[in-house]
């Protein structure tokens, strides 16, 4: 055995007597600790039980009590297009032998919508629960009103799936919302495929309350869009020219980006008359168009279309804060109710995701030939607004308003509805 592999048994040895000696002595300290404190542990042990289940019990009552879980979902016939018939011709005569006729309706398989979720959401005393159970398409008042009925958490966690005229989306809302005497904070997370719309947003106010019916509230909110306001791909393609002013791209060229092709041709009809246009054939070889004007006026705007979609699609979404300032007056007795509730987002909107370029900023600086040099931001105002009336006049008749409006970016969305209920 030479020195290299003598000094390298000597060293694993070694290394061999330092650990069981250093285990003798964790069985020593052990065993030592275990005589002097076996009553302390005993102790911890029942104080770390204790602990545990007061975590768990402070989980289920700040969290999970009150709330429900669902699994829910609904099925319905498919919306019917009118029967739709057209002809063509007979594949065993000639033009004019009696031709065979198609039913060109669409017919599409049921609808159908089914979901999961788990929902802690507290109703004002003027909302009335529409059935006795939950399927997620709820939509309380505490989801856009800054102030809540209850102090402490609140949340709905919704994933669903639904088919519409055969085609299928997916859809989630996830909100969360803590509520105190002098605070809110929400944090919301919303698609809805058929309509094609994704929004998310986090807010936190500060709430000061005035009297026991009105608060007012001033903070910070998050949003996100995804559309790029004022920014018009094709429009800007169709347009571009040179330096001569010559257009570069004419209109139908854009039939030849996506595989389309035009074909020359000639006829002369039956007095003589020579007449010349183009045929437009797919990428499949397949006749669609038989002048360039019919191709203009059919395909082409779904190319439009198709164009544009592909370039949004390759920009980021866009996130933007905002400062925000809102209002809350409540006041409820069983007779009479008034509820009124507003957010104002101040014009001093700042972009943190997406190129500003093509923000909301620059919604009127886009041209037909693209961005316009030293053009200025503009700033803009948003605003939600509701409210809620109710009045029973006496025990047979009752006046019943309800509304709210949101005006964000160009998308304004409202709701409302009045009634006049008279018991007989």
């Amino acid at each position: 055995m030479n020195r290299k592999e003598k000094t390298e048994k000597f060293a694993t040895n070694a290394l061999i007597y330092i650990m069981i000696f250093i285990v003798l002595m964790f069985f020593s300290l052990g065993a030592q600790a275990q005589v002097i404190d076996d009553s302390k542990k005993l102790e911890n042990k029942i104080v770390k039980k204790y602990k545990v289940k007061n975590f768990f019990e402070d989980v289920y009552k700040d969290i999970l009590k009150y709330s429900t879980i669902y699994v829910a979902g609904d099925i319905d016939n498919p919306k019917e297009n009118p029967k739709d018939y057209f002809v063509r011709t007979n594949p065993n005569g000639n033009l004019y032998s009696a031709p065979v006729v198609v039913d060109g309706t669409d017919y599409y398989d049921f609808d159908y919508r089914y979901g999961v979720g788990i929902r802690k959401l507290a109703r004002f005393d003027y909302e009335i629960k529409g059935k006795h159970y939950y399927d997620g398409t709820e939509n309380n008042i505490g989801l856009s009103a800054p102030n809540s009925p209850v102090k402490g958490l609140e949340y709905t966690i919704h994933y669903e799936k639904e088919r519409s005229r055969d085609e299928i989306f997916t859809n989630h809302r996830y909100f969360i919302k803590h509520s105190g005497q002098y605070h809110v904070v929400k944090l919301e997370s919303r698609k809805q495929g058929k309509v094609d719309f994704n929004y998310k947003s986090a807010e936190v106010r500060a709430k000061l309350p005035i009297g026991k019916k009105f608060s007012i509230s001033a903070g910070a909110i998050y949003r996100t869009h995804e559309r790029p306001y004022g920014y018009n791909p094709v429009e800007i393609w169709l347009n571009e020219t040179n330096q001569d002013g010559q257009i570069i791209n004419p209109w139908y060229t854009l039939g030849f980006e996506y595989g389309y092709d035009d074909i020359y041709y000639t006829q002369e009809d039956q007095f003589g008359n020579e007449v010349s246009d183009w045929y437009w054939i797919d990428p499949n070889g397949e006749i669609v168009a038989h002048t360039d004007l019919e191709f203009r006026d059919t395909v082409f705007a779904d190319l439009m279309n198709r164009f544009n979609h592909e370039v949004w699609d390759e920009l980021d979404a866009f996130g933007v804060v905002s400062p925000i300032i809102g209002f809350d007056a409540y006041h409820y007795k069983r007779n009479f109710w008034l509820h009124a509730y507003g957010s104002y987002l101040l014009p001093y909107h700042k972009y943190v995701q997406g190129d500003v370029d093509f923000s909301y900023l620059n919604r009127n600086n886009w041209g037909l030939g693209g961005l316009r040099q030293d053009s200025e931001l503009e700033q803009w105002e948003d605003w939600q607004a509701g409210i809620s009336f109710g009045w029973k006049l006496s025990k047979s008749l009752g006046v019943f308003i309800e509304g709210e409006y949101t005006k964000f970016w160009d998308s304004e969305i409202y709701q409302s509805s009045i009634g006049l209920n008279i018991r007989l």
